[in-house]
């Protein structure tokens, strides 16, 4: 493979970009920003197409024909006032300027924004190439009717395979960079396949994963290095391990100070909250306290974004502590808090080598995770279960799966301590 991509050089690559989640935040526009429009009430049916889409009920065809007949009505100009309110996400104009000065050729494809947004994002971004939805229009506003290649299930696929023949490129010289399942055909027709905070399945399909500010992608795809360096840990990523290992404390407030359901009341709310006041950043209302907290914990891409990551972590608590009876729920939660935590902190600090099956987890990371997951859960359960739920749960945090690794690891490895006690 590293001989194949070492022959690729400047004008003979060409780079193409996914745009939601990759270049600007994913699905703000559809639901954050159109909510300005639509009101309350088209926003709550946007987010419960988005569900059921993310959970595979819908397929994306489906999905975006009934998020753009919520936006029937809008004109062009509502449309393009609404892209112009989106930040872009760390390091594109840096990526972009770069590639342009090597003499890379470049393209975006969109499955979800309409394709005059794309060109106009391509302009200023100096790209070559711009695809993205088309939208039906009569008298200057959306009729609720899209349409265009993009589309199609292989839709992506179809525009690239015509974009390589144009340039006279083989798969050879084609290099991808995207974050979910919907850009899988393009990877079957490019050498070079680059997650950016992928989903579970590009997390396996990749052959790079990136986090972060998106220039740390560059040594990748014009230096052909053979693996992602290690990048310290930012004090932001600091505050928020700190948050998680914090909350190893939370079985000892069950037995010593506060009754179990009463625990569980305080994080629904303090979640509530959190979920509320992400809402209103989006917005440009901060909430006194907790969105600062959220601007201090929170990575480079969530800045811009709707961040889930806490409400999965909190749900994995609150899960654990209404499923399993104690001590599975307390040796669940100690898993997840101090096996998921330092997993993330040694892997970032010493991580070199990548599970093949998953490329965004390091194997150094796991170990660190499941020996202070064992410690953890020995407090509450007997050495041997201990070590079988911390193995349990590790082995959840470093498989790529459809769920958040924060579900995923306590619903593990307290359903098998419940099993086993």
């Amino acid at each position: 493979m590293v001989d194949v991509k070492a022959g690729m050089h400047g004008s003979n690559r060409l780079i193409i970009f996914d745009v939601e989640g990759v270049l600007v935040p994913k699905r703000r526009y559809l639901l954050f920003e159109t909510a300005k429009k639509v009101g309350l009430r088209g926003f709550i049916k946007i987010i419960a197409v988005g569900v059921l889409y993310e959970v595979g009920l819908l397929s994306l065809e489906s999905a975006l024909r009934k998020i753009f007949k919520v936006l029937r009505g809008l004109t062009t100009s509502d449309i393009f006032q609404l892209y112009e309110g989106i930040p872009l996400m760390p390091g594109v104009e840096e990526v972009f300027e770069r590639l342009n000065k090597v003499g890379y050729k470049t393209a975006l494809i969109s499955s979800g924004l309409p394709k005059l947004l794309v060109k106009d994002l391509a302009a200023r971004l100096g790209v070559d190439y711009a695809f993205g939805l088309e939208l039906e229009t009569a008298n200057g506003r959306l009729t609720g009717e899209i349409g265009g290649d993009v589309l199609k299930p292989d839709g992506k696929a179809i525009v690239l395979k015509k974009n390589l023949e144009k340039e006279g490129l083989s798969s050879q010289d084609c290099v991808v960079v995207a974050d979910d399942r919907n850009n899988l055909p393009m990877f079957r027709l490019c050498t070079l396949r680059v997650g950016y905070n992928p989903d579970f399945l590009l997390s396996a399909k990749s052959d790079f994963v990136v986090s972060g500010d998106l220039s740390e992608i560059l040594p990748i795809v014009t230096e052909n290095v053979l693996q992602v360096p290690s990048s310290p840990l930012s004090r932001s990523e600091i505050i928020r391990e700190i948050i998680h290992v914090g909350s190893f404390l939370v079985p000892f407030i069950c037995i010593y100070l506060l009754e179990t359901y009463l625990v569980f009341l305080l994080i629904l709310l303090a979640t509530s909250l959190y979920s509320a006041s992400e809402v209103a950043r989006l917005r440009g209302i901060n909430l006194p306290l907790i969105s600062t907290i959220t601007w201090k914990a929170a990575n480079e891409p969530e800045y811009y974004e709707f961040a889930t990551a806490p409400i999965s972590f909190a749900l994995g608590i609150m899960f654990s502590l209404i499923l399993f009876p104690a001590p599975a729920s307390y040796a669940s939660i100690a898993i997840l808090t101090l096996g998921d935590g330092f997993a993330t902190i040694f892997g970032r600090k010493f991580g070199s080598a990548t599970f093949p099956f998953n490329k965004g987890k390091k194997v150094e990371g796991s170990v660190f995770g499941f020996l202070f997951a064992s410690v953890g859960a020995m407090l509450f359960v007997d050495p041997v279960k201990a070590l079988v739920g911390a193995a349990t749960g590790m082995l959840a945090e470093c498989l790529p799966l459809p769920l958040s690794d924060n579900l995923t690891i306590p619903l593990a490895s307290g359903l098998v301590l419940t099993t086993i006690l």
